[in-house]
């Protein structure tokens, strides 16, 4: 079993290969360049250096959201063209319990992966992992940072906050959670493809055809169109 795993779901981009159980190959950059450029250059590259051909993969895996709207289309798109052409499954995973699984296979508590979404907002979620499986006390979701924190506060435990955004939201979080409040080290920041690869691997493939990215809200220029379409339609009604 081959899986291709691609993640391009914010400036990261992040491409393995898993082998069975073994992660043969992994690229990780974290720059504010173009995905749509280097994503598919970055894919055919590993598999050269791994002697990987695209007949030899049995599985496509993919963050599909949230994060940047045009960074998860990307991916997603990518995904779907493979799978679609190579007649193999696809699986989506979420980008923010690929970000917490970086880290919380090896943390005895809870993890909130962060996502800067401007504003005051956050892209977030709380999981906790056990046994190598990841369990989410709390559901995706875009909020206020400052609401965030308020109902982690009943939690009344150590969490752990990780993403190369938390730097962002640091003041407010330790403001409010004090020492419940606990940061990633700056070397785990980054969600790692070969846990997106090792996520997927067990999962069943989705439809491909209906397979969407999870945006979690329109993209700030759809949401704008609307709003200011609205009225409009109200006049016509």
């Amino acid at each position: 079993m081959k899986v291709l795993a691609i993640d391009t779901s914010n400036f990261v981009l992040g491409i393995s290969i898993l082998d069975n159980d073994k992660i043969i190959g992994e690229y990780v950059t974290n720059l504010k360049k173009n995905h749509s450029v280097r994503a598919m250059p970055a894919i055919e590259q590993l598999m050269r250096d791994c002697d990987v051909k695209p007949k030899d993969l049995t599985k496509i895996v993919v963050a599909n959201g949230p994060g940047s709207y045009t960074g998860v289309r990307i991916g997603v798109t990518i995904a779907k063209t493979l799978a679609w052409t190579l007649q193999i499954p696809l699986v989506g995973i979420s980008s923010l319990e690929v970000l917490a699984a970086s880290v919380g296979r090896y943390y005895d508590g809870s993890v909130s992966p962060i996502f800067d979404a401007r504003r005051g907002q956050v892209y977030t979620g709380l999981y906790r992992f056990s046994n190598n499986s990841s369990t989410p006390l709390k559901k995706d979701q875009l909020i206020l940072t400052t609401d965030w924190v308020e109902q982690l506060k009943e939690k009344k435990e150590k969490i752990l906050f990780v993403g190369n955004d938390v730097s962002l939201h640091q003041e407010v979080i330790a403001t409010a959670l004090c020492e419940q409040a606990q940061f990633a080290h700056v070397a785990d920041q980054n969600p790692r493809p070969s846990v997106l690869a090792a996520l997927g691997s067990e999962k069943e493939g989705q439809d491909i055809h209906s397979f969407t990215p999870n945006y979690i809200r329109l993209a700030e220029a759809e949401a704008n169109w609307l709003k200011a379409n609205k009225g409009k339609k109200d006049e016509q009604a």
